[in-house]
């Protein structure tokens, strides 16, 4: 097991723990109830409600704290606002108080919609992260971005709002679709983009392991990963200094895929590959990087399975399409799209003022 402390300045009592290891579901009543709750409610995806859902909420009786489970459909839809207006209401008819504890069990989806909703209820609930997917594990249930989407773009409504904790229990990763589980492998090779070119040499030499998800190769993963995001988060909590937003790298692109796709076509780190895959050749074409850096990026995401060309959406895209909902951005200013586009293996920088022309040219290669 692996303890990794998000410390954050400012305020005391906003640090937090992220534990990675096996076995974990069964210790988080006994956490919670160290930290103070005296009751909680459960927000689980629906698919997991009689696993990794019923887990938790044994693991709450035992430490003799009142709960209860809410349920929400799995998939990308559920990431609205109208899901956050459901929850809303059932915690008003729930009696949910300010004293009560959210814990979310599930993917990025569950976590970001039921950490919004502690966000925002009775202006903020305690709130704890039980990932259930790779990509939660190692990269949405740490550091607070939680929101929903609008049909205008993905993540346009939300808020910072930190857990008290996050259980990051690997064996909930046997049991997951070797989709979903690859899906998640986009992320961990982003941080070997944009901050540790040694992990990302690591990926490559121990690529079969992690497919085979070997458990100590999965747990190096997970763990590596958290502790490259906390860093980060550490640095620039809520992005004002620019260091966050590297981890948005192939974001930008991989959003717009996400949207003009339609919400749930590809699952957010086949997105995310592609958008990589493009931001990569943006740079080589701004002479940022050498064509062998694109060449082994496209490598190791084509070797976890990963889609490297938005070729997989048949019709491709419209580029003209892609570049307006990029334009809606968080990162956008004055309507250009800046770009997290990487300078070697390891080290990424936030570029503007890329004609859309070239990002247009970008945005139509089918390789």
């Amino acid at each position: 097991m692996a303890v990794i402390r998000v410390t954050l300045p400012s305020v005391a009592g906003r640090s937090y723990d992220v534990v990675c290891g096996s076995g974990l579901v069964d210790g988080v009543g006994a956490r919670l109830r160290s930290a103070g709750a005296r009751r909680a409610v459960v927000v689980c995806d629906a698919a997991l409600e009689a696993t990794h859902g019923r887990a938790t909420l044994e693991s709450l009786a035992a430490a003799d704290l009142p709960c209860s489970m809410m349920l929400v459909p799995p998939g990308e839809a559920s990431k609205s606002v109208a899901a956050a207006a459901r929850l809303w209401d059932a915690f008003a008819l729930g009696g949910v108080d300010r004293t009560t504890h959210v814990v979310a069990v599930g993917g990025g989806v569950v976590g970001d919609l039921a950490g919004f909703v502690a966000a925002t209820f009775m202006r903020g609930l305690p709130f704890w992260q039980v990932p259930t997917t790779l990509v939660a594990q190692v990269d949405s249930s740490v550091g607070g971005k939680t929101g929903v989407n609008l049909e205008a773009g993905k993540n346009l409504v939300g808020a910072f709002w930190q857990p008290h904790g996050v259980f990051a229990d690997v064996d909930t990763l046997a049991s997951l679709p070797r989709r979903e589980f690859v899906s998640g492998l986009a992320e961990v090779v982003k941080y070997g983009m944009i901050l540790d070119a040694g992990f990302f040499q690591w990926l490559e030499d121990r690529a079969d392991d992690v497919l085979a998800r070997d458990a100590a190769a999965v747990t190096h993963v997970v763990t590596r990963s958290v502790e490259l995001k906390a860093r980060v988060v550490e640095a620039d909590e809520r992005e004002t200094s620019g260091a966050r937003a590297a981890l948005n790298y192939g974001h930008t692109f991989g959003h717009a895929y996400e949207a003009v796709a339609g919400y749930g076509r590809l699952l957010h780190g086949e997105a995310v590959s592609i958008g990589m895959a493009r931001a990569a050749r943006l740079a080589e074409a701004l002479g940022r990087i050498p064509g062998d850096i694109v060449t082994r990026q496209d490598h190791l995401l084509r070797r976890f399975g990963l889609p490297t060309s938005p070729t997989v959406l048949q019709p491709t895209p419209d580029p003209a399409q892609l570049l307006e909902v990029m334009t809606r951005d968080k990162k956008t200013v004055g309507g250009v799209p800046r770009f997290v586009l990487p300078d070697r293996i390891g080290q990424v920088a936030l570029v503007d003022g890329i004609p859309r022309q070239l990002v247009l040219q970008i945005l139509a290669l089918e390789a």
